[in-house]
């Protein structure tokens, strides 16, 4: 088990501003381990049909309680969750409840409530940097390659039979669950091709006729798995100019195990390792900020910045991502910034251990590691 400080701090945190916590991510990224690690917490496993009827009656669940904090796992199983928390929050106001659910929808469809000024909401996303610390497993290739759900990243073998009954658990689990389609088929196509292609410019049409759907469907499967976080949709940057690209959205899967998986890769090439660099980055930007709200920024001349990450006062700052901070050419940024002036420039490279800045024409490029520039957007505008 591996011990996750920063999300123990960040729920603590959460804590601390609202007595309900709503913790979400995808099945087996760990959120029971991470709830149970928790010091001074009492968890009831909602999917047990004794917690269940214990708390058919939420007053006298709540005051029967024998600690303040409690978690209430897969609360979605509930038959009316928000009537508990609601409760919990206007009348036990020393109760904290930290509540999980593969995903938000499974819990929200349920909520007659909106619990709105009452809850804090959590993404617990792969495995970002501080937790291959906390691992004791710093190896990026390793963490690239089996990616950041801690049974397949601790997992002593490589066993590709565990992505394939991962999806098969998502389909039956969430996806029928919730949002009841009918063909699994197409659907899980879809999904594989998205990793397959994951980081790359999204086409409806390219995918209808490979899946047998049509083009409404694939916005709808895409939607589908934007809502359960199994796909980031990362959206252009944008003020409407005539030359900006303005609505075609990169499409990232939520992990890199699964693009090494659906690619079909069991070793990993020099040439590999950037777009992998890429979508941790943004798996840590994702996890700093709490927010999926992140943007890239393409022209129709092929100039593209890997991330916009927009600040209070609508200075974007610039992500660039590298491998090694040798490949960097600032031709892009000099595109970017004849449009937007203001802002930093930042580029996140592998093989940077201490920042430094260097003079491009009229522009400044901070090179920073990942670690700095998940420090710097944790706060960047949120």
């Amino acid at each position: 088990m591996i011990q996750r400080h920063f999300w123990q701090k960040e729920l603590e945190r959460a804590w601390s501003e609202r007595t309900i916590v709503w913790l979400a991510g995808v099945r087996r990224v760990g959120k029971t381990v991470l709830c149970q690690s928790l010091k001074d917490v009492e968890y009831f496993d909602c999917e047990l049909p004794r917690i269940r009827r214990m708390m058919e009656d939420p007053e006298d669940f709540l005051r029967g309680l024998g600690r303040h904090r409690i978690v209430l796992d897969e609360i979605h199983r509930l038959p009316n969750p928000s009537e508990l928390l609601k409760i919990a929050a206007d009348h036990y106001p020393k109760v904290r409840i930290l509540a999980t659910g593969s995903s938000t929808l499974g819990a929200s469809a349920k909520f007659k409530d909106t619990l709105a000024g009452r809850k804090r909401n959590i993404w617990l996303s792969p495995m970002c940097q501080e937790d291959l610390d906390d691992a004791g497993q710093p190896d990026l290739r390793h963490r690239f390659l089996r990616g950041g759900l801690p049974p397949f990243f601790l997992a002593p073998a490589f066993l590709e039979r565990d992505f394939q009954e991962w999806m098969d658990a998502y389909w039956s689990k969430d996806v029928q669950e919730l949002f009841r389609l009918e063909r699994r088929s197409s659907f899980q196509k879809f999904t594989e091709l998205v990793m397959a292609q994951s980081g790359g410019v999204f086409e409806a049409t390219r995918f209808a006729k490979p899946c047998e759907v049509s083009r409404t469907t694939i916005g709808n499967y895409l939607k589908v798995l934007e809502t359960t976080f199994v796909a980031h949709v990362v959206r252009p940057f944008n003020t409407h100019r005539a030359a900006e690209i303005i609505s075609a959205p990169k499409v990232y899967g939520f992990d890199t195990g699964f693009v090494c998986y659906y690619r079909g890769w069991q070793q990993l090439r020099q040439d590999d390792l950037g777009p992998l660099w890429e979508h941790f980055v943004l798996n840590e930007i994702m996890a700093r900020r709490q927010s999926m709200e992140i943007g890239y920024w393409r022209d129709k001349h092929g100039h593209e910045i890997d991330f916009i990450v927009a600040g209070r006062k609508g200075a974007p700052l610039a992500v660039e991502c590298k491998w090694s901070a040798s490949g960097f050419d600032a031709t892009n940024l000099r595109a970017f910034r004849d449009y937007y002036p203001k802002g930093e420039n930042v580029v996140a490279a592998q093989d940077v251990d201490r920042s430094y800045s260097k003079s491009y024409g009229d522009i400044e490029v901070r090179f920073e590691s990942l670690r700095t520039l998940a420090e710097r957007v944790g706060g960047h505008g949120a």
